[in-house]
């Protein structure tokens, strides 16, 4: 028997937004002013999820903490300043947060993203107000497929793992609330619903929220 869902959690990059290419466009700008190589498949597979820090550790594996933290501004102002103007809920996403207080359920995020890109989404849409809680390493949690940045979530609004859905665009992301004993619906912002093929947590795919409905799932299967 499944517990019934108690609670939503969201990814933010590619899940309430549909942004990812503009982030792999900042990547992209920052590899060839560094005069590295760049795959945009394989860097978003391999990383989205992955806290900056991660990321710029295998980059360059001999920085010290403080040129990371320097790469990662670097990056993040040029994302920023692309996407900042183009701001807007993935389709549905308004729907279905109403949905979700009509009938009781608490939201989370749970995103790798860094207070300042934070701001960007939940602050310019004026969203930060409808969830309850919001996890990120700046709590000192590590990048997904760890579960921490999940579990963090549901700790904070008090519902227990097990009843937690989350809605990711990311594999790493599905890992990591496979790993927190969480279903996931995936999103097809970025990947194809193959790409998620093989997760057992996952209940779903979706192409963006609308339609989705919780009906049968806040009951126990």
């Amino acid at each position: 028997m499944s517990a019934a869902v108690r609670a939503l959690i969201f990814d933010m990059d590619g899940t309430i937004v549909d942004n990812m290419r503009f982030h792999d466009d900042a990547w992209e700008a920052f590899h060839r002013r560094h005069g590295l190589a760049f795959d945009r498949a394989r860097h978003f597979t391999e990383t989205a999820g992955r806290t900056a820090d991660e990321i710029f550790s295998g980059l360059f594996p001999g920085a010290t903490a403080d040129e990371r933290l320097a790469y990662a501004r670097e990056k993040e102002e040029l994302y920023r300043a692309a996407y900042r103007p183009h701001a807007r809920p993935l389709g549905g996403l308004l729907a279905l947060l109403d949905a979700a207080d009509r009938i009781g359920l608490p939201a989370a995020v749970a995103t790798a993203a860094p207070p300042e890109n934070i701001a960007v989404v939940l602050d310019t849409l004026d969203l930060r107000r409808r969830f309850k809680a919001i996890a990120s390493p700046a709590l000192g949690l590590r990048g997904k497929p760890h579960p921490d940045i999940f579990l963090k979530s549901a700790e904070l609004i008090g519902v227990a793992p097990e009843a937690c859905l989350v809605f990711e665009d990311a594999p790493l992301g599905v890992e990591a609330a496979r790993r927190a004993g969480m279903r996931a619906v995936a999103v097809t912002t970025m990947l194809a619903a193959e790409a998620f093929a093989d997760f057992p947590n996952r209940i779903a795919t979706i192409a963006d929220f609308s339609g989705f409905d919780l009906a049968g799932l806040t009951e126990p299967a």
